[in-house]
């Protein structure tokens, strides 16, 4: 996590911030196409917000919940320093802990953050248990058989193939999980449906 506190200053302005910024703006934009008014949003591995930024400028109304978590500190202010919506807010925390009451999301999202979880089948579950029936998971990263070397040689345990993925998804609970192309043809985005 501390490449991540060290880089939070700068994450947006840097090309992978931008990058990112495309990345997660046709996440979100996912996300609304299942749910155009979700009124509780946890987006998980938040980083400096921008995504619940985003969604904040696209929905208009009250009594909407749109929260961050995150593991890394610095991501954590700089989110919290860069808002100024009071339907936002970020805290610090994990993927496989997550402090919300069952089935209280409409709408749960993490784009670009899976692939850090410690724990991804814990993580998953943990989305599961928060969100409500009938409602979706929006889960968008790195899912390509072009990455082998990192699938045989990085991060071992960690599904970074959409087959993984999927069967993570469906032991958990999930039904209906749907494939999308979301970014130059190595960013996926599953839909979940719980």
């Amino acid at each position: 996590m501390q490449a991540f506190d060290e880089r939070a200053p700068i994450y947006e302005r840097d090309w992978r911030g931008k990058m990112h910024r495309e990345i997660v703006a046709r996440s979100l934009d996912r996300a609304l196409g299942v749910n155009e008014a979700p009124r509780r949003v946890l987006d998980v591995g938040c980083g400096t917000g921008v995504l619940l930024r985003l969604l904040a400028e696209r929905l208009t109304g009250e009594g909407q919940e749109l929260l961050g978590i995150d593991a890394a500190a610095g991501m954590v202010e700089e989110a919290n320093a860069q808002s100024n919506d009071p339907r936002i807010r970020v805290s610090l925390g994990t993927a496989e802990k997550l402090p919300y009451a069952d089935g209280y999301f409409d709408v749960v999202i993490s784009t670009t953050s899976f692939d850090h979880w410690r724990d991804q089948d814990v993580g998953i579950r943990e989305c599961y248990r928060v969100l409500a029936p009938g409602c979706f998971l929006i889960l968008t990263d790195v899912f390509s058989l072009f990455w082998a070397p990192s699938i045989l040689f990085g991060r071992r345990g960690h599904a970074r193939t959409k087959r993984r993925a999927s069967a993570l998804l469906n032991e958990a609970g999930f039904r209906a999980v749907t494939w999308h192309h979301l970014y130059r043809g190595i960013i996926a985005t599953a839909i979940a449906e719980k």
